[in-house]
């Protein structure tokens, strides 16, 4: 049997790894996927069961935000959130509420090649890669909240088999995701998509979204970057783009769905 110590680090990394997951479910493109999953009262329930496992050992909120998702209007309404999701993303990077970390912070040249290969790096590392027929950027929140899932089920597993090198080389790992990009961009982008969907699915997965990543930060040690970051507004042509099709790409960057190539070290 696996020390009570070590079985509640497991348990911690799993209910992360599944609010990830299901954060980033939930900034992919609206399917009936996405209604069942976190819309319906039962899955939400579900999810707030996970999330009170976290908000009793870190004093935060997670449970009723998760509880919040299936309690909007707009949630079990899939055209209404395909609408709403068209509204408040657009449908190439420029939108509105951009969804893509190198639309946020200061117009530097190098800037944002330096932050997709940053986080290519991580997915490298542990054998991943994006999905070419998902035709969807790597600095995508949900490609992000996916890769940031893998990583705390990978650290689950690292505690439950006892290997200390590999649980050191996923934390590291994580740590350098929240400081460097979710971490950096999220309280923006979160606080943005409140407040033009104050009532709606996409302020409460905001919300959810923003606590859970918050909670991380501290967990790890990770700075947190300001509410305030500013979009980029110059359109740059040689960036590349997403695919522009309302049908997105549902497991961009998913090892469960065969989405990526992983090189197993499990």
């Amino acid at each position: 049997m696996i020390p009570v110590a070590r079985q509640e680090m497991r348990d911690i990394a799993l209910c992360r790894s599944l609010l990830y997951q299901a954060v980033s479910l939930g900034f992919l493109p609206p399917t009936e996927q996405t209604i069942e999953r976190l819309a319906r009262e039962s899955s939400a329930a579900a999810l707030a069961e996970a999330a009170a496992y976290l908000d009793d050992r870190d004093k935060t909120s997670l449970a009723p935000r998760a509880r919040a998702l299936a309690k909007t209007a707009d949630a079990r309404d899939r055209r209404a959130l395909v609408t709403s999701a068209m509204n408040l993303f657009g449908h190439t990077p420029k939108g509105p509420i951009p969804p893509y970390e190198t639309e946020y912070g200061e117009d530097e040249i190098f800037q944002k090649p330096h932050q997709m290969s940053d986080v290519a790096g991580i997915m490298k590392a542990f054998g991943l890669k994006l999905d070419s027929s998902a035709h969807e950027r790597i600095d995508h929140i949900a490609c992000e909240l996916e890769l940031a899932a893998f990583l705390a089920r990978k650290e689950a597993h690292a505690v439950e088999i006892g290997d200390a090198a590999m649980l050191e080389q996923t934390r590291k790992a994580m740590r350098l995701l929240l400081k460097d990009h979710l971490g950096r961009f999220v309280p923006s982008f979160a606080v943005r998509l409140r407040h033009a969907d104050p009532q709606g699915f996409y302020g409460a997965l905001a919300e959810l979204c923003r606590e859970l990543v918050e909670s991380d930060c501290r967990r790890f040690g990770a700075p947190l970057g300001p509410e305030s970051l500013r979009l980029k507004l110059a359109m740059d042509d040689n960036a590349p783009m997403a695919c522009g099709s309302p049908a997105g790409c549902p497991g961009a960057c998913d090892p469960d769905e065969a989405a990526v190539g992983e090189e197993s070290s499990e």
